[in-house]
Parts: structure tokens; sequence; C-alpha cells
């Protein structure tokens, strides 16, 4: 009976660890934007792209590529055409898989 129940709980723990090993493979990317906010006007036509991704082999803007630092953060100030735009970033993780936002930002 001592046996069957070590048995079983090493079955378990290989299966807890087994299943944390496989976390990215079963969340894919993440990707959060703190700045801009979807709306926000630049009076001077300048804005911040800044956020954090998670489980991503790389980032774009627009289709240019973004640099990521070692915690996952990224920031990049770009210049806005008169009227407005909308900044599409792409996350794309090493199976990939992809995750895209849109935040709209106007320009007077």
């Amino acid at each position: 009976m001592l046996v069957r129940g070590a048995i079983g709980l090493v079955l378990i723990l290989l299966l807890g660890y087994g299943f944390m090993e496989a976390r990215p493979l079963i969340s894919g990317p993440s990707l959060s934007v703190t700045s801009p906010v979807d709306g926000t006007t630049s009076p001077d036509g300048f804005v911040t792209v800044a956020g954090t991704v998670e489980r991503v082999s790389s980032l774009t803007l627009d289709g240019a590529p973004l640099l990521i630092d070692e915690h996952g953060a990224f920031s990049r100030v770009i210049v806005l055409p008169r009227g407005g735009a909308i900044l599409s970033l792409t996350a794309t993780d090493r199976f990939g898989r992809t995750i895209t936002k849109q935040e709209s930002v106007y320009a007077p």
C-alpha cells in the first residue's frame, strides 16, 4: 500500500513538472501596451510606444522590429504624421504564434 502511494506521488510530481515545462508551448505570446492609451492625442506629434512582452521571440511596430530588454520591456519614441495613425504591435513566439494590438493616436 505504501509503495502505491509513493508511485502515485511521483507520477503527480512528474505531471506537474511536465505542465510547468510545457507552459510556453501552451500559453503563447503575451503583449501589454502601457503607452500610448488608445485614442490619445499628441499635441507635439511625438509619442512613446512602451509596454512589456512575455514568451516572445520577436516584436514589431508597423512591421519594423522593436528591441526587447532582458525583462521583456520595450520603448520607442516615434513621430506621428498629421492627423492620426493606427499603431500596430505584433509579438511572435518561437512557435510562430502571434498576437497583435492596435492603438489609435491623433496629432493635430
